[in-house]
């Protein structure tokens, strides 16, 4: 008898193969004979009506339906992961659960196909006889939850005569029935290292699984008889799903696809079923249970991907999406915005413009003259805050959507158009990330593009009110589309532009409100400047933090300060003067910490007048940068007066020693007499012209008491010229600041302070001398400079009558042996003009006049800001 059985097992082994191929041919042919044949039979006209007349209703039911039905299956991943080491996110075993279930369903191939999938969802911390191990754990209960419905079936047959003419059948109930119970003998008998894992806990609930989930497709499916309303007993149905299921599983096809279906519509036809209903039932069936549950799965499935590229690329596509999908959202608000009002304005032409005619159903969506108005305005301004990734613009737009697509679907009944509008509803929540700054900075340039929308918008207006008076009317002919409804709908549509203007101005003005660490002045804190100075050094720059004029930027540490910036906020930027000054082994951090902080409250970073190594820096964060001029430096140790060379300057000095001219440096603090004196000498200087700052000192009396000054008399010991001293914490770079002199001073008294100023470097130990930037030096000479920079090279050429670009820069040559660039940097994403205009804004403003933050002075929310 072993040796019966051996050999059996042998020619099994041998020819398994070529029988199963044998027996699933001869099955395929059989389908698709017994299909071909019913198919010939069916009414698809009536098929086709019958498809047609389903109610939304109906269709949401199913779709739900089919989805429940698809649910029960995660929980075999839900025992997967108990057996496999490592820890699992519910969502995770979900959506991994979901795109295995549903693929496997259409595919089949075994089990293939979801062992494969199951060991790479789970598998990163199991070895691969681990998953095996636990797949094949779980494989064998996958059909305990259809045993154990074939024992109902028999029942509902037998017991209480549901189905009872199916008896022919309770032989194929019976073997499938008899499944369970040898699979648990098997798991209980058997004590190998596959079944020893197995507890009662685990196999009560991978069995419950199972048959949770083939009684809600069975359920499902009867379901779907319901809503046909088929008035056959339906309870008769469930012995024929039964037993269809288990002829599905013998024959091996891929979810049954075929057998099932053959077994289905022949028998629910002898139960008197119409053969069009019985077909669009299994179609439904297929399409509710399999199809849409599968289609989610694949959209599971490509956020998976997603995920994984995402994480590979370190997070880069998925910041190219969010952008791209918050451009696209801006992009519709604002098309739909002007659509709507040129509606509300020319209300016919839609009528005579097909482009407008294609476009009109997705952006026109209420009907009413003052609403459409309303709705535009409120669309525009929601899209100026998506536009600058303002979280206060989230939900107002969320609610403008949603109270568009009531409407649509109230008032105009269209689905499409509601679809549309509940996939932009969709992608506005799916890029909920991108919106994170706190309040709006509304800019120069933001102002001219809306405002240039409503104001074109209310002249258009105006202008056809205008066409359409009893008087133009009377003398012109007015184009068709021009004409208006009536005076009443166009004094409405007035009276909506200009309610628009106030609602417009009040969500412009939420989305500006909040706390704003940038635009409010701050006192400046001098004590915390001079210790981050006297730790760790200062710049050419360091001291004009002095003045008061700008805010400062601390960047700390465990609560110490390293090192801070020097800004003023101009049109929705914050000008930074000069290199950060402080420890500069953290500069890296500061200008990354610095920039996200800023770009929080909406602010754009400019620096302006820094060099090489900041420039470098600053273009791995994003930033581009434009070459302004060069800073002139004089190597003290090199300096003299002997030589060829210096011969005319040697000959002025000795002119003025001749004439009783004296430098002098006068340390702080400084009586009311002096500062009087000095005060004279700058207000003669000055004329008529008002002191600049941000850039440069300007005349005030605590400003100059924090340096020496060094002073030029004459022989009557009056002062004639003054210099203030810009200390730069430490003995690398010695500079001055403000360098003023009387209308009387002799020519040349310049080259008198200079040279005092590097005579006194020489003496104290200082390496260089700082004579201050030249501006547009070197700049844009190259044919293959940026054209920004060739322009300003061509201001340096011929710009002579505007300010003595050239003359300055051979002045300064006559001294300086090394020159060092200089560059405005800013952000490359942003607008080159707007940086400019906020950097000539900055350096430009008097100090008689008080600067503004955040907006132009102009601006018409003005009112509002204060």
């Amino acid at each position: 008898m072993q040796k019966i059985i051996q050999t059996s097992q042998a020619l099994w082994q041998r020819y398994a193969k070529g029988l199963k191929l044998v027996f699933v041919t001869s099955v395929v042919l059989f389908v698709i004979i017994s299909l071909g044949n019913f198919f010939k039979t069916v009414n698809w006209d009536q098929v086709t009506t019958e498809l047609t007349r389903q109610s939304w209703t109906t269709l949401v039911l199913l779709s739900l339906g089919g989805l429940v039905a698809v649910l029960p299956m995660t929980g075999y991943d839900i025992a997967i992961t108990h057996l496999l080491p490592g820890k699992f996110k519910p969502f995770y075993i979900f959506r991994s659960g979901w795109i295995t279930n549903t693929l496997t369903n259409v595919a089949g191939f075994g089990g293939l196909l979801g062992a494969t999938l199951r060991a790479h969802f789970y598998g990163q911390q199991a070895s691969r006889n681990q998953i095996l191990a636990a797949i094949a754990k779980i494989a064998i209960f996958l059909l305990a939850g259809l045993s154990l419905l074939c024992w109902l079936a028999l029942v509902m047959m037998f017991g209480f005569h549901q189905g009872g003419h199916f008896n022919r059948y309770a032989i194929w109930l019976v073997g499938g029935g008899l499944y369970f119970p040898v699979v648990l003998l098997l798991t209980r008998q058997n004590n190998g290292l596959l079944f020893k894992e197995m507890s009662f806990k685990f196999k009560a609930w991978v069995t419950f699984t199972s048959t949770l989930e083939w009684l809600l497709v069975a359920g499902f499916f009867i379901l779907i008889g319901a809503s046909l309303g088929i008035h056959t007993n339906l309870a008769a149905v469930f012995p024929l799903y039964v037993v269809a299921q288990v002829l599905g599983v013998v024959s091996m096809l891929p979810g049954a696809i075929g057998s099932f279906d053959v077994m289905m519509l022949i028998e629910l036809t002898l139960l008197g079923v119409p053969r069009s209903t019985a077909v669009v039932w299994l179609l439904l069936f297929r399409v509710f249970y399999y199809l849409l549950p599968l289609v989610l799965g694949l959209i599971f499935f490509v956020h998976y991907l997603a995920v994984r590229i995402n994480a590979f690329f370190d997070g880069i596509p998925a910041t190219m999406v969010r952008q791209a999908a918050q451009v696209v959202i801006t992009i519709f608000m604002y098309v739909s915005g002007i659509f709507m009002l040129l509606a509300a304005s020319v209300p016919d032409l839609t009528a005579s413009n097909r482009l407008l005619q294609r476009l009109y159903p997705f952006s026109f969506f209420f009907l009413h003259q003052l609403t459409t108005i309303l709705f535009a305005i409120a669309m525009l301004a929601c899209a100026r805050g998506i536009q600058a990734k303002v979280k206060k613009a989230y939900w107002p737009t969320l609610l403008l959507l949603l109270v568009g697509i009531v409407n649509t679907w109230l008032n105009l009944g269209t689905p499409s158009l509601t679809i549309y509008l509940a996939v932009l509803l969709l992608s506005v929540i799916l890029m909920r990330n991108t919106v994170y700054r706190e309040k709006l900075q509304y800019s120069l340039g933001k102002f001219i593009v809306d405002g240039s929308i409503f104001a074109g918008s209310l002249i258009l207006y105006s202008l056809v009110g205008l066409v359409n008076s009893p008087t133009y009317t009377a003398k012109h002919k007015v184009p068709s589309f021009f004409l208006f409804p009536g005076e009443k709908i166009w004094l409405s549509g007035f009276f909506g532009m200009l309610l628009g203007l106030l609602i417009m101005v009040l969500i412009f003005r939420y989305f500006m409100h909040g706390a704003d660490p940038f635009g409010i002045k701050q006192p400046l804190a001098a004590d915390r400047v001079r210790a981050i100075i006297a730790e760790f050094g200062g710049n050419e720059t360091s001291h004009l933090a002095f003045l008061g004029d700008k805010n400062i930027y601390y960047y700390t540490v465990d609560g110490k300060d390293q090192l801070f910036f020097m800004y003023q906020a101009r049109n929705g930027r914050l000008v930074v003067m000069g290199d950060p000054v402080g420890n500069h082994a953290v500069w890296q951090e500061a200008v990354y910490q610095f920039m996200t902080t800023a770009d929080r409250y909406g602010y754009q970073l400019v620096f302006y007048e820094v060099g090489e190594e900041m420039t470098l820096l600053l273009h791995e964060y994003g930033f581009d940068f434009l070459k302004t001029g060069e800073d002139g430096l004089v190597k003290l140790a090199d300096f003299t007066l002997a030589g060829k060379k210096q011969r005319s300057q040697r000959a002025l000095m000795h002119k003025f020693d001749r004439e009783g001219y004296q430098f002098s440096i006068i340390q702080p603090p400084f009586d009311d007499q002096f500062m009087r004196e000095l005060k004279a000498v700058s207000d003669e200087w000055l004329g008529h012209q008002v002191e600049k700052g941000f850039s440069l000192g300007y005349f005030d009396p605590a400003y100059l008491n924090t340096a020496p000054i060094g002073i030029v008399t004459d022989a009557h010991d009056k002062i004639v010229a003054f210099a203030t001293f810009m200390p730069t914490g430490g003995k690398k770079i010695l500079t001055i600041d403000l360098m003023r002199h009387t209308h009387d001073a002799p020519s040349g008294i310049m080259d008198k302070i200079f040279i005092a100023m590097f005579e006194y470097g020489q003496q104290h130990g200082y390496t260089y001398f700082d004579l201050g930037m030249a501006p547009l030096a070197n700049v844009g000479h190259s044919q293959f400079a940026f054209n920004a920079e060739k322009i300003a090279h061509f201001i340096y050429e011929y710009g002579a009558d505007l300010y003595s670009f050239q003359g300055l820069r051979r002045y300064k040559e006559k001294y300086a042996s090394l020159w060092r660039p200089r560059y405005t940097v800013y952000f490359k994403q942003g607008s080159l003009v707007a940086a400019m205009i906020a950097v000539v804004a900055v350096v430009n403003q008097r100090i008689d006049q008080r600067p503004l933050p955040a907006i132009f002075k102009s601006s018409w929310l003005l009112w509002w800001k204060h």
